[in-house]
């Protein structure tokens, strides 16, 4: 096995054994997706680590090469055993290599669930553009009328990813279960 390659088995659980959280969506940096001011990364920095991440195992083309951020406040996660593990994956030369991780999870946006990745670049090697505690960075595919303020359900699998804080489903967002 590649020293810098951790992986589990795929997740075969429903949705029912995934626990839900609530959040709504923030606008990012916009390193992931390039549309940002960091111009070292003009076509974004997932499109430079996609042929990285595919190489260790996880092919990551049928997804939109940017992050979609949901802040869970005041909840916050932590990572238990993810879906796969890359380290010291050295995808640029403008800064060391980064460890990275990615979850299963499914995002509810209009009452149509798309499958996609918590992507968490862990913080000790990351270089720059830091993430708040509460915020979950999800690689999905495109997403039509997604926008910044809009309510979004995630399904995280509990062998993966873990939530602290409170469980109550902040008024923004009940609409989602109304």
């Amino acid at each position: 096995m590649n020293d810098n390659l951790q992986t589990h088995h795929s997740l075969q659980a429903t949705s029912a054994d995934w626990v839900e959280a609530d959040g709504l969506i923030v606008r990012g940096h916009g390193v992931a997706s390039g549309t940002g001011p960091d111009r070292r990364y003009p076509a974004g920095t997932l499109s430079l680590q996609r042929p990285f991440f595919a190489q260790l195992g996880l092919d990551l083309s049928a997804y939109y090469d940017g992050t979609v951020n949901v802040d869970l406040a005041p909840r916050s996660f932590s990572l238990e055993r993810p879906a796969h593990t890359f380290r010291a994956v050295a995808w640029t030369v403008l800064h060391p290599p980064e460890d990275f991780s990615f979850s299963h999870c499914r995002l509810i946006h209009r009452a149509r669930t798309y499958d996609g990745w918590v992507y968490t670049p862990h913080p000790e090697t990351k270089a720059a553009h830091f993430q708040p505690p509460t915020m979950l960075e999800i690689i999905a595919p495109f997403i039509p009328d997604l926008a910044a303020g809009d309510p979004v359900r995630l399904l995280l699998p509990p062998q993966e990813i873990t939530l602290h804080g409170p469980t109550a489903i902040p008024p923004s967002v009940q609409t989602l279960t109304s």
